[in-house]
């Protein structure tokens, strides 16, 4: 892809494009960036059309948008929408599609939505332009006046973007105009957000025309807007006590976030798959800190998690914050064998170490959810113990181990068109487990502050389950020898780290 070196037009350049007005009111737009370009109109307007879908592609403080009005023609938009601008005209083009969407803000506490027209237009081209192909998108946000704009929005009346082709050079230019308020300021700040919003339309146009293919696909299990609904309730009921009552030594702010997310989307899927029938519960296996099942509890899911080593933090669930009664019961401190690993050698092992009342087998009863979040060395276990008590599971992983508990760099996926980091290693090899397991293995990227953000999902079940071995399976994907040692290994530590 060619380096981003947009020319920087004069304060006196020729306008690119022209607003019919009425009346001697003349609407100056002023361009202030030009770059070439090798992607077509096509590309143009489908990265546009993108952008106005995903306006969080440009601004972080954006969630998403909600499209309220979408139309090929000049209808009138719903009346609940109030006040909205009218259609403007631009010399030379047509328009060829109506939208209006609501801007989401992350924070509701900052800035309220705000809603913004957006209007596609476009020019065939005449003997008299060259032959060029004229697009245009526009937006017009819903205000009246600079101080009704909210933070996340340049301080303009309008944006537009041009996109200019010749078909037989095959090359063309994209620029970035405003129109700015009358007798506003034109601080620096406006400028370097033109940059960047220019920046975003070239980066994504040359990416798909030098063949690039998303990979990544959001909001393929629960609708976007429910879970971002959702977790935004969530974090204006408990982050600040949570960050406030951080008890470990990590980063509070990762973490709450992180697992209100997890939570959000948690609540979603299960509003989806229990609709019909009373909540099983859940477990989460491998808990750490226990805020995911803290959180999840005071939202009315009832269940609990386990780890091999317990945390301080689970105590500040019922002493610094205010807590139902239960909840940090439902912490416990577990290591887990699952049912295929041998017994074989416990007794041997001094009690002081290992204790039976410290074992957890990996069964739960039928139906219980089973929450797989950064287990480490739990997470290819996950569909198997799925399996083996018929759960539902969800599966986010992290850190790469085999079924023996140690560290391993999982095999390179055979699909060619997946990435091949060590990650995307990981999260094939367990999702093929997943599908030997006799799981539908359904596949979400979660929106969560981290890079280990892909969860699986297995809900339904597939083929004939009656003839899944377990214990072919294991052995397929190397086997437990090792893995009782290594939870011993665990223990030993945990203990140690106690009696310091």
């Amino acid at each position: 892809m060619p380096r981003y070196a947009p020319e920087e037009l004069a304060a006196d350049a020729v306008p690119v494009v022209r607003q019919e007005t009425t009346g001697d009111a003349e609407l100056d737009w002023r361009p202030l960036f030009r770059h070439e370009c090798t992607f077509s109109p096509v590309i143009f307007q489908d990265v546009m059309l993108n952008l106005i879908k995903n306006p969080n592609i440009n601004s972080s403080w954006l969630f998403r948008a909600d499209i309220l009005h979408d139309s090929k023609k000049k209808e009138t938009p719903p009346s609940d929408l109030g006040d909205v601008p009218g259609i403007p005209s631009f010399d030379g083009f047509g328009l060829s599609r109506y939208m209006i969407r609501r801007l989401i803000p992350r924070s509701t506490m900052r800035d309220e939505p705000m809603d913004q027209t957006c209007l596609i237009y476009q020019s065939g081209g005449s003997d008299s332009e060259g032959g060029l192909q004229r697009h245009l998108v526009v937006y017009l946000p819903h205000v009246s006046s600079e101080a009704e704009m909210p933070f996340y929005h340049p301080t303009v009346r309008g944006i537009a973007f041009h996109h200019e082709w010749s078909p037989t050079e095959m090359r063309g230019s994209v620029s970035l105009s405003y129109l700015y308020f009358e007798g506003g300021e034109r601080p620096d700040k406006l400028t370097r957000t033109a940059l960047h919003l220019l920046q975003a339309l070239y980066k994504h146009g040359q990416g798909r025309a030098d063949g690039y293919q998303k990979r990544v696909h959001h909001d393929l299990l629960v609708p976007q807007a429910r879970v971002q609904n959702t977790y935004t309730a969530l974090k204006q009921k408990y982050a600040r006590t949570l960050i406030e009552a951080w008890a470990e030594t990590t980063d509070p702010t990762k973490h709450v976030f992180e697992d209100l997310c997890i939570a959000a989307f948690l609540i979603e899927l299960w509003s989806d798959m229990y609709k019909q029938c009373p909540f099983p519960g859940f477990v989460d296996i491998g808990c750490g800190n226990g805020l995911l099942v803290y959180i999840l509890n005071l939202e009315g899911f009832k269940g609990w998690g386990f780890d091999a080593r317990s945390r301080r933090s689970w105590a500040t669930y019922t002493t610094r914050l205010e807590t139902p009664t239960g909840v940090q019961e439902s912490l416990q401190q577990l290591v887990l064998l699952p049912p295929p690993v041998s017994r074989d050698g416990i007794a041997e092992i001094s009690s002081e170490d290992f204790r039976e009342g410290l074992v957890h087998d990996g069964r739960f009863p039928k139906g219980t959810f089973i929450i797989s979040n950064h287990a480490d060395e739990l997470t290819p276990w996950t569909p198997i113990l799925a399996a083996i008590s018929d759960c539902p599971f969800i599966m986010i992983p992290c850190c790469s181990h085999d079924l023996t508990g140690a560290r391993f760099r999982a095999p390179v996926p055979k699909d060619k068109k997946k990435a091949h980091s060590a990650y995307s290693s990981l999260c094939s090899w367990v999702t093929q487990i997943t599908t030997d397991c006799g799981w539908v293995a359904e596949q979400e990227m979660l929106r969560i502050p981290s890079t280990r953000n892909t969860a699986i999902v297995g809900r339904k079940r597939h083929g004939d389950i009656s003839a899944i071995d377990v214990g072919v399976i294991v052995n397929r994907y190397g086997g437990t020898a090792g893995y009782l040692e290594t939870v011993v290994k665990l223990v030993k530590s945990t203990n140690m780290d106690e009696k310091h």
